[in-house]
């Protein structure tokens, strides 16, 4: 490692918290249940007791963003896992058996694999679901016997600095250490040698993020989004099918990594589909610029750049359809509020059909023959989720089988990052491991091969052992 980074002081602070963290796990020698369950409850207690304040700080940080959401996303989204994993906890640590090479077994010896704690994880979370993305992980980081160091996101200054706070009225920073700060900081913390790294944030920055932890050889659980697609087959419910999608992509107004990026209509169904869009968004948010339960983009920054996307597609061409049920004038406003807007059949040229698009817009492509949709998805980067609607079970199976993503949702949109028995993770550019429930506890330990030899096996084994070729008679 390169004496700049050594000789980074902030780097050597967070360096002293992280030998204090170890030193600290390897005194502890076994991390009982009963130490897990404890940090388990603590951690539901900061959000029972704070998710109030938190869901306020959340709203300061974004401009506007509904209370009721943030209950529902962030605060309920995090005690649910960390609920899951107390009660299944004790199932999960028991060693699993597994079976010895023939014949050894049939002579005593045994094997299985023990569920270890890796030790100290670091943890960088992002600023679009900022509670969620740092309490939810650690229902397995801690019921996997682990403690962790926190690197929040600077986009959401006051939820951080309130995370932070109410951390330390409940944990010693041996066991948790959260860390605020800007870019500077998130640079150095990436090149701690943590035993495992969880980074939840842009492909981009990403790659700085495991180009730093390869100095140390860090496993890395990266979890990060690109283009997910939707794919309306033509027995799909057209009115179902745009309820369902309208909803995930103007909740948080789609600042979500699993959000619909963009949807594959049938051609002769366009019409239809637009129409039911309207009406879900009318029913849902009859106005939007003082409405409470309408998010507003995170920052000037991230307005800005989705407005350069719908420039961009105009001047390029396209249909946009703004769905503005009141007819609001967003021009002149308190918040930096983007009403759901539809960019009808785009081109590849454009902006929102190469970016991740991170806002409510949602480009509409038309298709004549499933073949189409799946051609254009394999031709693209593998997505974190995809989303199939129809009732046609073998044209589902064929999207389905024919395609690669991290995740997939039938007859709606992002909800299996909801089911906690299910891995939540993606696959090449949209991440690697995975996490929540059974899978966040084996992701957040070591599997211990553990085999045990036979006296039966060591005596019959040594007719096995040199000398092979045995003394000639003389």
């Amino acid at each position: 490692m390169s004496e700049q980074v050594e000789s980074n002081p902030i780097r050597e602070a967070m360096m002293g918290i992280l030998e204090k963290q170890k030193k600290a796990y390897i005194a502890e020698g076994v991390v009982t249940v009963d130490t897990r369950i404890d940090r388990i409850d603590r951690t539901i207690g900061i959000l029972e007791k704070h998710g109030r304040k938190l869901s306020e700080a959340m709203a300061a940080d974004f401009g506007h963003r509904s209370i009721e959401q943030s209950k529902i996303t962030d605060i309920d989204g995090s005690i649910g896992p960390l609920k899951d994993a107390k009660k299944h906890i004790r199932k999960w640590m028991r060693p699993e058996k597994r079976n010895a090479m023939f014949p050894l077994g049939l002579f005593g010896s045994r094997a299985r694999v023990e569920y270890q704690p890796l030790g100290v994880i670091g943890c960088i979370s992002p600023w679009n679901f900022p509670v969620q993305l740092t309490f939810g992980p650690l229902a397995g980081i801690f019921a996997a016997g682990n403690r962790t160091m926190i690197k929040p996101s600077e986009f959401t200054p006051v939820t951080s600095d309130l995370m932070k706070e109410v951390f330390a009225e409940c944990f010693d920073e041996e066991e948790v250490a959260f860390l605020t700060g800007g870019p500077e900081v998130g640079a150095a913390f990436s090149t701690l040698p943590f035993d495992h790294l969880l980074f939840t944030g842009a492909t981009a920055v990403a790659k700085h993020v495991m180009r730093a932890a390869a100095e140390n050889l860090v496993p890395m659980t990266l979890e990060l989004g690109g283009k997910s697609p939707v794919v309306i087959g033509k027995s799909a419910d057209i009115k179902l099918s745009a309820t369902n999608i309208m909803a995930g992509e103007t909740l948080n107004a789609d600042q979500i990594c699993l959000a619909p990026d963009y949807v594959f209509v049938p051609e002769n169904k366009a019409q239809e589909f637009i129409a039911a869009a309207k009406d879900s968004v009318k029913k849902m948010y009859p106005n939007l610029k003082d409405n409470p339960d309408y998010t507003s983009i995170v920052n000037d920054r991230h307005f800005d750049r989705l407005n350069s996307y719908l420039e961009d597609a105009k001047e390029k061409g396209a249909e946009l359809i703004e769905i503005n049920p009141a007819d609001e004038d967003f021009s002149q406003q308190e918040f930096n509020r983007i009403p759901p807007t539809l960019v009808v059949n785009p081109t590849e040229d454009m902006a929102v059909m190469q970016e991740e698009i991170f806002g409510p817009i949602l480009p509409i492509k038309t298709y004549t023959e499933i073949e189409e949709p799946l051609a254009y998805i394999n031709d693209h980067a593998r997505p974190l989720g995809l989303y199939y609607f129809g009732q046609d079970k073998q044209e589902e199976k064929r999207v389905l089988t024919h395609t690669t993503s991290g995740g997939v949702t039938v007859n709606d949109v992002v909800m299996h990052v909801a089911q906690e028995d299910l891995p939540f993770g993606g696959v090449g550019p949209s991440g690697m491991g995975s996490y929540h429930g059974h899978d966040g506890f084996k992701n957040f330990s070591h599997a211990k091969a553990v085999f045990t030899q036979s006296k039966t096996v060591s005596k019959l084994a040594a007719a096995m052992r040199p000398p092979y070729k045995k003394a000639s008679p003389t």
